[in-house]
Order: structure tokens, then C-alpha cells, then sequence
């Protein structure tokens, strides 16, 4: 280095001669930041950078300056003598290495919801969604939902179009709880669903898989249990959906034995199962009972797991979709209920068409939910987005489905009933238009006052692939938000007005006792954002994000611990698998519900 350089720069920033005082090298990686306190125990305001071919940056408030190679061979002796001492004090301290994540708890939304429609708009879609109802009305396939709803006094046709009364309507889902709990075999993982909490879900009934080491391919159960592991690592994600991706590996019949008994070994999370036909939903609460050292009967006391059901847009609930609900609700189990319902093709190309519809179809099922056990845990879905018009295609992550996440939240709270929605991108691979279509859809989530968003980490190609890389990204993105949502503390201490006096005009606040009592937990910390500066970046290899991702979730697996789990459970659960195998052979589980 050249001393005259350096002299002319500790002269017009005399803070640089004391950071020539206190730097230290490391030889042992390829970069090497100067330690947050070494840089401000000297009041200096800058942070130096070092590699090991002796490049580095000073960057202060007003200028930044590179310098190549070290030519002052004292001073260079003076840096690598200087590096003992931190060996020693790294080795007594090590840094942890395993990934930056929030704690684990539960989140709770402390933001005012946005609202995209005023207070005439929302009560013209109730009333027309009420008006559906009892003019039009809505098919429904089963013969035991059918005679629920004649029961209760619905108008039932012969061809099964059921019509109801607005006042039978409100009358019946009124019986649904305002909130409830689901609480897995691990109490600790419980989460609450309604109210102002939100939980964040894994990507659920993807066909297809993909990672960018093992490229697309069809989903497989092996996939599906690093998809488990990895959900129950990452901490912002406290449910799973309704089956990660469809392992096409096994029988159609008896795969959700397997992913089931996956669900509850590899985590011990919530999560929802497969809820067509009411033989799969009984499989899945039974298997529950089992970890809960309970008889199934007892379930009715404790909700433990869920299912998602869709109405068939426009205005048709299957019995499959009826009968897997009914079985649940039955034995106290929830049950989100979701039209699916794309503006243009299954519902007229108008958000306000789109809105109406889905309210009435999502009404209806939760009529059937309520008819079925009063005050069984129901949740009010909307799954409304719209369809490219040049294609036919379904798109995700628009401004109209942004619009349909925030204004499905109003018509949930209308009804005092808790919220599904969902994060989702129509993208082809892990790119920017993936993470802009999510972030518009897990955002509106938000603000929408979502208290469940399936599909928030791993979707793809509009759910037709579950994909590692992008599990990754919405975690982080997740992670974002979550950390966005957490209290802001106001006062006189957090201001810092005595640091703000200490520091003075023109000043720093780095080494300020202030700052020094926050700097390690003062702001979030990303475990995929790359925030080095380019040269770092070069030397570190120039992964993008989607390269980063790979090496996280490959860290993640390694990482992962399997939660504990009693041996004679483990064993009860095989055999009850293994029984249930031999009792459906090729056939299909029981369509209709089981009375107990």
C-alpha cells in the first residue's frame, strides 16, 4: 500500500488510523467481515471488508474507495500477526452456522385489514348471494347431505338442486364458531384459526415436483417426505395442506395411508388431509386419535386435524367433497370450505359476479358443515382468481386476485367466521414473475386477514408442481412478512433522544452505547438475501437466489430432526396402516360418512 495514499486518507478521515489499529484478516474462508464491535470501538463509522487475495472496501458516509493489493509490507505483517488472537476468541465463541430463522410461535396480524369494497358494495353480494340461494340454488350430490338439508327445511329437487331460505342461511351458519384451536399431537405446535391470528401453509396437491438439481418429474413419496421435513423445519410454516404433492409412486386407494402416517411421524405440526370421501377424512382423524392416545371416538373433544373441500364452480358440491366433510365434522374435525373459482371460466368475468358466486357456494358448504354437527370448526374459503382470456389458462398472483384475497376477508369477518386463502404464481420456474405473483398473493393474504394461506411456500405453475427452490423463497418472503407484523415499541429509551444529544450533528450513531445495547437483534436477519457487495459476491461464487435456494434446502434436510415420538405410537400407527392396506385391497375407501 502506498503510504502516501494512506496517509493523505487518515489525515482527511482520522478515523481510518485507529481501523488500521484494530483490523483483523482471516486466511481461513474466502471472506471475512470486520466484526461489529471491532469496527465501532473506535467510533468509527466505517465497515471494512477483507478477502484472501487482499482486496477490500472502506465505505463511509460520503465516499467509497478500493484498493488492490497490500503494498505496505508492515502494515500487512501487522494484520496477519493481529489474527491470533480473534482465532482464539472465534474458537471460545463459535458463530452459529445453521439457518437464520423467527422463533416459532403464533402470529398475529395487529394490522387493520384493507378493504377493498365499501359498505353498500359488500351488503349487494351478500344480498345476491342470498338471492343464488334461494332462486337458483346449488347441486349437490349425496344422498345423506341431501337429506340433511330437506331436514333442516331446504327446498330439495329431484335433480338435487338444493334452494334455501336467506333466514334458514343465516340462522345455520351462525352455529359456527367465531375461532377455534387445532392441536396436533405436539400441543406446542397448536395454532389458532380466527380472530387476528394467521398461519402460513405448505404447498398441497401438486402432481408434479421439481428441484433444479433433479429437474421436473412426477410426484413421488420420497419427495414427499423431504417436502414434510422441510415444513416442519422452517418455523413460519405451522400447517401443511392437503397432501404436499400427489406421490403417483403409489396406489391412488391406499396412498394417503402413506402420506398420512408421514404427516404424523416426520412432524408434529397441523396439517390438513385428504377429505375425498368420507373413508380417507376417517383414516385421517383415526390416525390422530392414535397419537393422541385416544379412542376415536373422543376426537369429538379435541380438533386435532382439518380438510379442505371445493365446490365444483359453478354451483355443484360432489358427494365425494360432501361426504369427506360430513365424516369430519362428525367427530369435531375442521373443515375449510373453498370454491374454486376462476373469473371468466367458472364464474362471470367480473369481480363482483366472481365474489357473489363464491359466497354463495362457500355458504352452502358450511350450511352442510353446521347442518351435519352444530357448532362444528368451519372455515370460510376463497380461492378466486381469473383466467388469461387469449388462453383459457389460469392465472394467480394478479391485481384480481389480490382484490378477491383482500374482499373474500371482509365477507369472512361479515359472518364471524375465520379465513382461507391462499398464496399462488402461475410461473413455469423459480423466476421474478414467481416471486411478484406470490408476493401480490401471500401480501393480500395479509392484509386481507387471512388466518389460514394454503399454498403459501413451494406452489408453482399454478399448482401443477411443488417446487424446493421456491419453498425456500416464500419462506424467506414469509419470514418478511412476519417479521413486518411484529409490534413496533414506542418509547422515550427506543427513541434514543439521549443518543440522539450524545452523537451531535454530523455525527455516528455506530458506536453509541444505544446502539451497542441493540446491534444484535436490532433488525431481521435473512438467510437468502445476499447482501454482499459485488466483489464479495464474485468471490463467493455469483449465485443468484435460485442457486442460493438449493444449497438451503439441501442445508435444511440436514439440519432437520425428526420430532420425538413414542415407540409403541409408531408401532400402532404401522399396524394400523398395514390392517387398512389389507382391507381395501384395490378397492376405494368408503364414499359415505361413518356414524358414531
Amino acid at each position: 500500500m502506498n503510504s502516501d495514499w494512506r496517509n493523505s486518507l487518515t489525515s482527511t478521515v482520522p478515523q481510518f488510523q485507529r481501523i488500521f489499529d484494530i483490523l483483523r484478516v482471516s486466511i481461513e474462508s474466502p471472506v471475512e467481515q470486520l466484526s461489529y464491535k471491532q469496527a465501532v470501538k473506535f467510533q468509527t463509522p466505517s465497515l471494512i471488508s477483507f478477502d484472501i487475495s487482499g482486496i477490500f472496501v472502506a465505505t463511509t458516509t460520503t465516499f467509497s474507495l478500493k484498493i488492490s493489493q497490500y503494498e505496505d509490507r508492515a502494515l500487512t505483517e501487522h494484520l496477519l500477526m493481529a489474527r491470533r488472537p480473534r482465532k482464539r476468541a472465534r474458537s471460545s465463541n463459535p458463530v452459529s452456522t445453521s439457518i437464520p430463522q423467527l422463533e416459532s410461535k403464533q402470529l398475529l396480524n395487529r394490522l387493520n385489514p384493507v378493504e377493498p369494497l365499501n359498505e353498500e358494495q359488500l351488503e349487494l353480494i351478500h344480498t345476491v348471494s342470498l338471492e343464488i340461494l334461494e332462486d337458483q340454488g346449488i347441486e349437490v350430490l349425496g344422498e345423506q347431505a341431501l337429506a340433511l338439508f330437506r331436514h333442516a327445511g331446504a327446498e330439495v329437487s329431484a335433480d338435487g338442486i338444493v334452494r334455501m331460505d336467506r333466514a334458514l342461511v343465516l340462522e345455520t351458519i351462525a352455529k359456527a364458531p367465531k375461532s377455534f384451536n387445532i392441536t396436533p399431537r405436539n400441543a406446542e405446535q397448536a395454532i389458532l384459526v380466527g380472530e387476528n391470528a394467521i398461519n402460513f401453509g405448505l404447498v398441497s396437491g401438486a402432481p408434479n415436483v421439481h428441484d433444479c438439481i433433479g429437474g421436473r418429474r412426477a410426484g413421488n413419496m420420497a419427495d414427499y417426505e423431504k417436502l414434510i421435513k422441510l415444513g416442519q423445519h422452517f418455523n413460519v410454516l405451522t400447517f401443511f395442506g392437503n397432501q404436499a404433492l400427489a406421490p403417483q409412486d403409489l396406489p391412488v386407494n391406499n396412498r394417503h395411508l402413506d402420506t398420512l402416517f408421514c404427516n404424523l411421524t416426520a412432524s408434529d405440526k397441523s396439517f390438513a388431509a385428504t377429505g375425498i370421501g368420507a373413508g380417507r377424512s376417517l383414516d385421517a382423524i383415526a390416525m390422530s386419535a392414535i397419537t393422541l392416545g385416544k379412542p376415536i371416538e373422543a376426537m369429538t373433544s379435541q380438533t386435532a386435524v382439518m380438510t379442505n373441500i371445493n365446490i365444483n364452480s359453478p354451483r355443484k358440491l360432489d358427494d365425494s367433497m360432501a361426504y369427506g366433510a360430513m365424516q369430519m365434522a362428525l367427530l369435531g374435525q375442521a373443515v375449510s370450505v373453498t370454491p374454486f373459482t376462476l373469473m371468466g371460466a367458472m364464474t362471470p368475468a367480473t369481480m363482483a359476479g366472481a365474489l357473489a358466486q363464491q359466497n354463495a357456494e362457500a355458504l352452502l358448504g358450511i350450511c352442510l358443515v353446521q347442518l351435519t354437527r352444530s357448532g362444528a370448526p368451519v372455515i370460510y374459503g376463497g380461492f378466486t382468481s381469473n383466467v388469461d382470456m387469449r388462453s383459457g389458462s389460469p392465472a394467480f398472483g394478479t391485481p384480481e386476485n389480490t382484490l378477491a384475497n383482500m374482499a373474500g376477508g371482509q365477507l369472512a369477518r361479515k359472518y364471524n367466521l375465520p379465513y382461507r386463502t391462499s398464496g399462488c404464481n402461475a410461473s413455469n420456474t423459480v423466476d421474478g414473475q414467481a416471486v411478484w405473483e406470490t408476493q401480490n398473493s401471500l401480501w393480500s393474504a395479509v392484509m386481507g386477514h387471512g388466518n389460514l394461506v394454503y399454498h403459501a411456500a413451494g406452489w408453482l405453475e399454478g399448482g401443477l408442481v411443488a417446487s424446493f427452490e421456491k419453498l425456500v423463497m416464500d419462506c424467506e418472503m414469509i419470514q418478511h412478512l412476519s417479521s413486518m407484523l411484529k409490534p413496533i415499541t414506542v418509547t422515550r429509551e427506543e427513541i434514543g433522544i439521549d443518543a440522539m444529544a450524545e452523537v451531535g450533528p454530523g455525527g455516528h450513531f455506530f458506536g453509541c452505547d444505544h446502539t451497542m445495547q441493540r446491534f444484535k437483534n436490532a433488525f431481521y436477519e435473512p438467510f437468502l438475501s445476499d447482501w454482499q457487495n459485488h466483489e464479495n459476491w464474485v468471490v463467493a461464487g455469483s449465485k443468484d437466489a435460485t442457486q442460493r435456494a438449493t444449497d438451503i434446502w439441501q442445508k435444511a434436510l440436514k439440519e432437520y430432526e425428526e420430532p420425538a415420538m413414542d415407540i409403541a405410537i409408531k408401532e400402532e400407527l404401522e399396524a394400523y396402516v398395514i390392517r387398512r392396506k389389507e382391507e381395501l385391497g384395490k378397492e376405494e375407501p368408503a364414499l359415505e360418512p361413518t356414524y358414531f
